[in-house]
């Protein structure tokens, strides 16, 4: 025809100019790796780690030889300590006694000599020591590694006598009656209780006074004490001293014992020669008679 376009026959008019017209109307490659770059490889079965490895293996080796030798050693020690000879109770000694004696206070401990120094019941021992002699204020077990034990003892130490027909009972200053003995202590002074006709009698009985007569007795200056003779008590707040070479000692009751005993000891330092004494007011203490 002329003037116009001619189609080949069985060619359908369509654009096919572009990558598909020359691939085919396929799927898409997939995008190429960069130039110079490898894909990563699986690690072979034999270079994987795990619990399984040998890694672990390695690791668990010292692991296990630590706890062994943990083991071992915490055997050794506790045959060391309970069942070997070594570490075993051989001596008992006892200081710090006054009155009593080593023997006495080692029998009454009944230290098991022979056992293993680590089992050896230090409460017991103190119980029973503080039990079977009253005489022990206090007592500190001590183990003395390797072979002994120490009785570190206190004893209580009497600041008042009551006489029990012929025997003293002593009485410390916590007003405990420990122990009784036939001769009176040194400069300890003794009791003398008369208040049977005291109109306080039934307010204050023998115990209550006892315990002002321990009060007074406590706090008297160590100088006055050894030289303080009795201690008589007619009630509550009449308690008198008498010291050496006749002379006596107005304190009235047991308050303000701390004060009266400083008022005395400087009474006494003052007035040498004065034979009574008042401190039963101690802002105003008295001396009289030469």
């Amino acid at each position: 025809m002329a003037g116009g376009t001619t189609a080949r026959r069985g060619t359908p008019f369509s654009d096919r100019s572009g990558p598909d017209a020359r691939k085919g109307a396929g799927a898409p490659e997939p995008p190429k790796a960069p130039k110079g770059s490898k894909a990563p490889k699986a690690p072979k079965p034999s270079q994987r780690s795990g619990p399984r490895g040998p890694g672990a293996r390695l690791r668990r080796g010292p692991v296990l030889a630590s706890l062994a030798a943990a083991v071992l050693l915490a055997a050794g020690g506790t045959w060391v300590l309970y069942g070997s000879s070594w570490l075993r109770v051989e001596k008992v000694a006892a200081t710090g006694m006054d009155v009593l004696t080593s023997e006495q206070v080692l029998g009454a401990a009944a230290v098991p000599v022979g056992a293993p120094l680590v089992s050896v019941d230090t409460d017991e021992i103190e119980g029973r020591l503080r039990g079977r002699l009253p005489r022990i204020d206090s007592v500190d077990v001590v183990r003395a590694w390797p072979h002994g034990i120490g009785l570190k003892v206190t004893e209580r130490k009497p600041v008042l006598l009551i006489k029990k027909d012929a025997n003293f009972v002593e009485v410390d200053a916590s007003g405990v009656r420990f122990d009784t003995v036939p001769k009176a202590p040194a400069g300890v002074p003794v009791l003398e209780l008369n208040a049977g006709r005291s109109p306080s009698a039934r307010r204050f009985d023998e115990e209550r006074l006892l315990h002002e007569a321990v009060l007074v007795a406590s706090s008297l200056p160590e100088p006055i004490a050894k030289e303080t003779v009795q201690v008589k008590v007619g009630s509550y707040d009449s308690v008198v001293l008498e010291l050496t070479r006749g002379r006596s000692v107005t304190w009235g009751s047991g308050e303000q014992s701390d004060a009266k005993g400083r008022a005395l000891n400087a009474l006494l330092k003052a007035a040498p020669k004065a034979v009574h004494f008042d401190v039963s007011v101690p802002t105003a203490p008295a001396a009289s008679g030469s």
